[in-house]
């Protein structure tokens, strides 16, 4: 081999296992050694124009040369450093041979000095994101000096190889982000449906209501993902139309919250409602309204101990929706990726509502801090027995203390499944939760200890998530959260007045 070729040698290896070109090809292609029909006629077409017994489409990684499409051969992949495409690759162009054994670079190849002897190749190289990640190329038995033309109708049916290439990728993460999307939505709804609380988005200018089944049954209409804002304003009681309808006006105009109970007209039946103005335009008239509704139907004609539970509903159900909305912007703020914001809003959305769940099967008392641990932690561990540790006395805990201290657990949680202990499979979370006396009131002392998983570094910038830790207990004085990013694994110490 000859100094030149040496160094032409040196140049393919080196493109062949550019990191760059790499990463662009395994993230678009998941399986490069299953066939793709789509990409035959591409190589069937290439065949015909240059009247060849053998066309292929290719994908090279640093080893292997996959055949995505072939004509006249039934191989499915050759060996990636001695490949024709390989100099093709290289030098990032087409590439044409006229006579393989003119051409000391490829006259001692095996499929030249033997089956199927080998004479002619021309090959184009297929860039996606700017690299070359394969090839459509044709090879004959005979020598041949085809046009110019006739190269560059090979390069143009590369280019649009290329986009096919790419136009599949996007289609494959547009299906992967919609089937996370839908099973995110399906959690949801199942969370607020087992709570009967029906909640509602309104497109104020279309006057499309998005709504759960919940709040379909509500107001006795189909279950349909979206109705007419006016439908739902007519299933109102008559008795209650104008008021509510007035209320709700007045606290859009004002900037203020909507409040107010009425009942639906064909089933007579009680709904506490509450929402607020989501978005406005740049005029500052209101174009989303979001809104919740409870059916109060029990508690509006029960004894005062109803009417008291009544009141603490409102004022949780306040609570959340402020909540909500301040969640749903800080998350906003950190990311502009409509997929992040989903997926990061819906975790904290799904905590606050597993949280109102346990709260609600006690009537909004009491609830075991137990509980809390597994309907929080359980969703983020592969093992829950081998992968938390607990050793806590019985404590009760209140809602304020169980919504905010259900975030503080879902952020963690949600953290150490990322990037900690429970990142690995053999990682765990160490929880050690005490009830102490200090100063005559009761004191919850709980340490979070991560061990098992990667080494930890204290982060540069301070994220939303650091942040929701520190202020989810802001509603109970006294409270505090400190985290600590130990080598060994992340600890956080929790003191909740209870």
């Amino acid at each position: 081999m000859t100094e030149d070729n040496l160094e032409q040698q040196a140049q393919v290896e080196a493109a062949l296992a550019s990191a760059g070109r790499l990463g662009v090809l395994h993230s678009i292609v998941p399986d490069m050694a299953e066939q793709d029909t789509d990409f035959v006629e591409f190589a069937a077409i290439a065949a015909g124009l240059f009247d060849v017994p053998i066309a292929l489409v290719t994908l090279m990684d640093a080893r292997d040369q996959w055949f995505k499409a072939a004509i006249g051969t039934d191989e499915k992949r050759a060996p990636s450093r001695d490949s024709f495409c390989a100099h093709t690759i290289a030098d990032g162009e087409a590439l044409v041979v006229a006579d393989v054994q003119a051409d000391s670079r490829f006259s001692g190849h095996p499929r030249a000095t033997g089956a199927p002897f080998l004479r002619f190749y021309a090959g184009v190289p297929l860039l996606v994101d700017e690299q070359p990640i394969g090839t459509l190329c044709v090879f004959d038995v005979k020598p041949r000096q085809p046009t110019p033309d006739l190269v560059a109708q090979l390069q143009r049916l590369a280019r649009l190889a290329s986009l096919l290439f790419k136009l599949k990728h996007e289609a494959r993460q547009r299906a992967l982000k919609e089937a996370a999307l839908t099973r995110e939505e399906q959690r949801h709804a199942m969370a607020l449906d087992a709570a009967n609380v029906g909640s509602w988005l309104w497109d104020v200018r279309s006057g499309n209501v998005s709504c759960n089944r919940s709040m379909a049954r509500m107001f006795g209409m189909p279950e349909s993902r979206t109705v007419q804002a006016k439908d739902i304003f007519a299933a109102i009681h008559q008795e209650d139309r104008v008021a509510t309808l007035s209320k709700l006006r007045a606290a859009m105009a004002a900037d203020e919250e909507y409040d107010g109970t009425f009942r639906v007209g064909a089933t007579g039946r009680w709904l506490l409602g509450r929402g607020r103005v989501h978005e406005r335009d740049a005029s500052g008239k209101p174009t989303v309204f979001l809104g919740i509704n409870i059916d109060v139907t029990e508690e509006h004609s029960s004894t005062q101990r109803t009417r008291l539970l009544l009141r603490e509903l409102n004022h949780r159900v306040k609570n959340t929706l402020a909540m909500l909305q301040s969640l749903a912007r800080q998350t906003l703020r950190q990311t502009s990726d409509p997929q992040q914001f989903m997926t990061a809003f819906a975790g904290r959305l799904q905590a606050i509502s597993e949280a109102h769940g346990l709260l609600s099967d006690h009537e909004w008392g009491a609830i075991r801090l137990s509980a809390l641990l597994a309907k929080q932690l359980a969703p983020h561990v592969r093992d829950y027995d081998k992968q938390i540790e607990i050793h806590k006395d019985e404590i009760l805990l209140g809602p304020d203390q169980a919504v905010g201290l259900g975030l503080v657990l879902h952020e963690l949680a949600t953290n150490a499944a990322k990037y900690g202990s429970l990142s690995v499979p053999r990682g765990k979370v160490v929880l050690t939760a005490r009830g102490v006396d200090e100063d005559g009131r009761r004191v919850l002392d709980m340490t979070w200890t991560e061990v098992g998983g990667p080494p930890v570094e204290e982060p540069a910038r301070r994220g939303f998530g650091s942040i929701l830790i520190e202020r989810s207990l802001d509603k109970v004085m006294g409270s505090s959260v400190k985290v600590e990013y130990l080598p060994a694994g992340l600890t956080a110490i929790v003191r909740l007045p209870l």
